[in-house]
């Protein structure tokens, strides 16, 4: 979308707001609005403080401000450099059982895959007893870096007994395509969560820094009849992953 229609998109709404908030809240609330109403993709570049000061008849404080809020909030990307873009948070249920790829394209994102490593291995001790396998069993191991508009989110372990698939090669972008091709689809899972830093490793994979907060999955997925079908632990960006629980009396 061009420079001035983004504007143009930003300016409706500011002028819509009500005048007793403060004018770099509103202009947050302006921009806000247009990510999430799409007036602009993620990973696309937001029109820079001099040009959005110029065209709103703003001050460059009040640009600044404002865009330092939606960057708190994982809305913006301002690390590259003096170009701004507009990040790629993604909001993720945990009272359903989706794929990544679900997750994505859900939003509107076309999901996708950098891969790190797919081969057969023997699993670990700690593996053996959670997928429930002998010692002398083979398993698919999976490391990759899962993308979304090909923007990098998040880092991912996945390791399957090979009697669920049997073939690395059988993987492209979902494992859960395969698994449900072949009548293995998991029925349920059982997820805990935790945060941890990044380390240099996982900063060179999802282009943040080291030290950064990343949200971690540990999820063991079953099929009906109660087999382990998937050991997979996922290190989230915290700054574009957000999770959402549902919570009843």
């Amino acid at each position: 979308m061009a420079d001035n229609q983004v504007i143009d998109a930003i300016g409706t709404s500011l002028d819509q707001l009500p005048a007793d908030i403060p004018l770099y809240k509103r202009l947050k609330l302006a921009i806000e609005e247009a990510i999430q109403t799409q007036a602009f993709q993620s990973g696309s570049v937001l029109p820079g403080e001099r040009v959005i000061a110029t065209s709103l008849s703003l001050s460059r404080v009040t640009v600044r401000k404002a865009l330092a809020l939606l960057e708190e909030e994982g809305l913006l990307n301002r690390r590259h450099g003096f170009k701004t873009e507009i990040g790629s948070r993604v909001e993720k249920s945990l009272s359903t059982l989706t794929s990544f790829s679900e997750d994505i394209r859900a939003r509107g994102q076309v999901p996708g895959c950098i891969w790190i490593a797919k081969q057969i291995t023997r699993a670990s001790s700690t593996e053996m007893m959670a997928l429930g396998i002998a010692g002398n069993a083979n398993v698919i191991r999976m490391k990759r870096v899962r993308t979304a508009n090909g923007l990098p989110i998040a880092l991912e372990t996945s390791i399957v007994p090979v009697r669920f698939v049997p073939s690395p090669d059988l993987i492209g972008q979902s494992l859960y395509e395969v698994l449900e091709a072949r009548g293995f689809m998991p029925e349920r899972a059982i997820q805990r969560m935790r945060s941890r830093a990044a380390t240099p490793e996982d900063a060179d994979h999802l282009h943040c820094e080291a030290g950064s907060p990343l949200l971690v999955t540990e999820r063991r997925c079953y099929l009906a009849e109660g087999q382990t079908v998937e050991l997979c632990e996922t290190r989230y960006k915290g700054d574009v992953y957000d999770f959402v629980f549902e919570l009843q009396r």
